[in-house]
């Protein structure tokens, strides 16, 4: 009898202990390694499954410090920084053992990605920042107040409007996990270009997302903010750009603005998607993926 191979990139689910913590991972598809951080921070890496994409390349999936079945920090919810997502990232990718890999990061997955490129520029292959901004903080928040109330207003009358409406009035109050996760299954459908007209689509991925409470502070309870404006114009690795059209909170005026600084990046804007132009689009996104990863192949 012949035992099936095994090794850390084996298709499945793996774990790896970093810093004292598990880090689980999964594996899936063939092909160049890309790894995929997840957004949230703090949604379970479920949502970010890109069956497309695995057809080419073979996807790393962590499950971010702190959520999932990786460990929790002993400051949890607080210390999640992108510093120490992206010490995270750098042990992994050893642990692999494949040598430099492209990182994709979506959404607050971007931030930390951008993080580990501007900080770990000769780990990576190439960057690709799905969804992902500059910067946050004031202006960040006003264009995403503009564009959830262009949103709503859009959908005035639909019968799930309120449920949106209530989730985002209750971000501001989220105090633990099931909040969480009951917030983030309330504003779903803002996060697409077409929620309602395809929720037969959707509805089982708004159903199964789950979320842990990740405070976005550091362990002496200041906010991890983002400004990487003046750093982009430095960085050397080639990168990709995504963003979907209608994305109310991560959309086309910030990738334009990240396409800007970062010297020779690509940028695709996805007409028909929101903020998950891997399941809205899944075609168009795989083949920019691997178009990116695989130049000619």
């Amino acid at each position: 009898m012949t035992t099936p191979p095994t090794g850390p990139l084996t298709t499945g689910t793996h774990t790896v202990e970093i810093d004292g913590l598990a880090q689980r991972y999964h594996v899936h598809g063939t092909g160049p390694v890309c790894v995929a951080h997840s957004g949230g921070p703090g949604i379970t890496w479920e949502y970010l499954r890109m069956p497309e994409v695995e057809r080419h390349l073979t996807v790393v999936y962590p499950e971010p410090a702190g959520t999932g079945g990786s460990g929790r920090l002993p400051s949890h919810p607080h210390g999640y920084t992108r510093a120490r997502y992206s010490r995270f990232l750098g042990a992994l990718t050893e642990h692999l053992g494949v040598g430099p890999v492209h990182l994709l990061g979506h959404s607050h997955g971007g931030f930390v990605a951008q993080y580990y490129a501007l900080h770990h520029r000769g780990q990576l292959a190439g960057v690709i920042l799905y969804d992902s901004l500059p910067v946050t903080g004031p202006e960040h928040l006003a264009q995403t107040v503009r564009r959830f109330e262009a949103f709503a207003a859009r959908h005035a009358g639909h019968p799930g409007l309120p449920e949106v409406l209530a989730a985002f009035q209750a971000m501001a109050a989220i105090d633990g996990d099931a909040a969480h996760t009951a917030v983030a299954r309330g504003l779903f459908p803002a996060y697409f270009a077409d929620y309602w007209g395809r929720e037969a689509e959707f509805g089982p991925l708004r159903a199964a997302l789950t979320s842990t409470y990740v405070s976005g502070l550091d362990t002496d309870l200041s906010p991890d903010v983002v400004d990487d404006r003046a750093a982009l114009g430095r960085l050397t690795v080639p990168a990709l750009v995504l963003a979907g059209r209608h994305d109310f909170i991560c959309g086309v005026r910030w990738a334009e603005e990240l396409h800007g600084l970062i010297p020779g990046s690509k940028l695709l804007v996805l007409e028909d998607s929101g903020h998950f132009g891997h399941v809205e689009e899944p075609e168009a996104f795989a083949r920019a993926v691997t178009d990116f990863v695989r130049p000619g192949g």
